[in-house]
């Protein structure tokens, strides 16, 4: 086998890229969770002892987390003053929740694929499935807040106008069924925006429901909002004029099957709102950064879970539109369009 050596050099060089990204995955959680990356955006420029000192941490740790950061680009280092800080691009992606761009969030995730990781090779050999039931339990927070920067930036502001008159019904009063919910984030951005409407966010997960649950008794919004146990093709008919499903139709076991329980749920004129990840139909197109992320993120978490349910359709987090409009075709849905997108986003809209 002859070995070109440029080649060689390079894919090295992106090997150790990649394991230094895989490696400080954990290090972004610990920043996030106690609390480096807000004390550093908000504070710095600041030594490792006074970072320490603010975050009730020890200086050796911090020190060496630090170096890791500045390493990676995360934060930067000032060799004359010895000290580190955050530029405003940086503090957006690690410190600052509500920011469009936040990415803090990611570490709970990556903790909970690789703790995981032995479930998920046993299924490669048995073909089994990895319920969500069964997941790290980081998985859900974690998933929780990284999908929440899309949806507070692109729901109520895009999304819901991009839809044929769903807005005009919700400003009147409409009925919503938010389906695979989680945490309620979504359903309860769309609650404090349409006052006048009623939401009811289903999940097969009984943790995630008692979150939703909690979150919004916290906002005042138990009034119009509740949140059960149901899966999508057992959740109660009440002609809803509109029914969501944010970035979990690819995870479900039968989607044709959910989506024709949306059609016999939904109110005549009712809408149904796919929000799928982003690809495009061929694998070769996904081939890129957005894909990377997604193809992993679907070996490790969706497939898994298709799989562990009913028929295990399986579509993966990178089905495309043309496969979602086969599935909604089956399951009885005559007119689908992409209203929106972002490059993280598919937003299609489904009509009977």
């Amino acid at each position: 086998m002859d070995v070109n050596m440029d080649r060689l050099h390079q894919f090295m060089g992106k090997m150790v890229t990649d394991i230094g990204a895989a490696a400080n995955a954990a290090l972004i959680r610990t920043g996030d969770r106690l609390g480096l990356y807000k004390a550093l955006a908000n504070k710095g420029p600041m030594t490792s002892a006074e970072l320490a000192q603010a975050t009730g941490t020890t200086e050796r740790y911090v020190r060496e987390w630090l170096s890791a950061q500045a390493a990676s680009g995360y934060v930067e280092y000032d060799a004359t003053t010895k000290t580190f800080s955050m530029l405003p691009e940086q503090a957006m992606v690690f410190a600052d929740d509500d920011s469009p761009v936040f990415m803090g969030a990611i570490g709970d995730m990556m903790a909970a694929i690789m703790l995981d990781e032995p479930k998920v090779s046993e299924a490669f050999k048995s073909g089994k499935g990895v319920g969500w039931n069964d997941r790290a339990e980081c998985l859900f927070c974690g998933t929780a807040r990284f999908f929440r920067t899309t949806y507070k930036h692109h729901l109520v502001q895009e999304w819901l106008p991009a839809l044929d008159g769903v807005v005009a019904k919700l400003e009147r009063g409409a009925k919503v069924a938010d389906v695979g919910c989680g945490h309620g984030i979504s359903t309860l951005l769309m609650a404090k925006a349409y006052p006048n409407s009623h939401f009811f966010g289903f999940d097969a997960h009984p943790g995630s429901i008692a979150a939703a649950q909690a979150a919004a008794a916290s906002e005042g919004l138990s009034q119009r909002v509740t949140f059960a146990v149901a899966t999508a093709k057992t959740y109660p008919a009440n002609d809803y004029d509109l029914v969501c499903f944010f970035d979990c139709l690819h995870d479900m076991g039968d989607p044709v099957g959910a989506l024709s329980h949306v059609r016999a749920t939904l109110a005549k004129d009712g809408t149904c709102m796919l929000v799928e990840p982003f690809a495009q139909d061929k694998l070769e197109d996904n081939l890129n950064p957005v894909g990377r992320l997604f193809y992993a993120a679907s070996t490790m978490v969706c497939t898994p879970a298709s799989m562990a349910q009913e028929v295990g359709l399986a579509l993966g987090a990178q089905a495309g539109e043309t496969r979602l409009r086969e599935v909604a075709k089956a399951a009885g849905f005559s007119q689908l369009r992409r209203a929106a997108e972002t490059p993280f986003n598919l937003v299609l809209e489904a009509r009977v």
